[in-house]
């Protein structure tokens, strides 16, 4: 299953979609790094087929049990990591980001959405990575 992590570096703090081998294999891809300044509005979809919209351009979806990917739609591309069953967090970006939004299924939503809307404001002797999701 996918990870959302959010990490300081050198830039600032940055959201990180991390993705299980075979969600790496399916997407193409092994992660999604946005920095934080991009997040423009955070929210937990509890019903993960309602994060998605538009149609599959990169990746797998399976009706009924996951999507993994990019989905292209009017506003442009979304990039998805849901699993059915699992509440979602919702990611609306800002520009210049490459996605629209990315939706994450992740075991406990609320805590990673909120801890995605707190600022990311760790202490300073943090080990530079807070963990958002389980």
């Amino acid at each position: 299953m996918a990870r959302l992590v959010v990490e300081r570096d050198a830039d600032g703090w940055t959201v990180v979609v991390r993705l299980a081998w075979w969600e790496a294999l399916l997407a193409r891809r092994r992660r999604v790094r946005v920095p934080r300044a991009w997040v423009a509005a955070t929210g937990v979809e509890p019903d993960w087929w309602r994060a998605m919209r538009g149609t599959p351009v990169v990746g797998r979806c399976r009706p009924g049990r996951f999507c993994v990917g990019e989905r292209e739609h009017v506003l442009g591309r979304d990039f998805v990591a849901v699993r059915a069953g699992v509440p979602v967090v919702v990611l609306d970006l800002r520009p210049p980001a490459p996605f629209v939004r990315i939706a994450v299924s992740v075991p406990d939503a609320e805590e990673a959405a909120r801890s995605l809307r707190s600022g990311g404001d760790a202490e300073e002797g943090d080990d530079g990575a807070e963990e958002a999701s389980g």
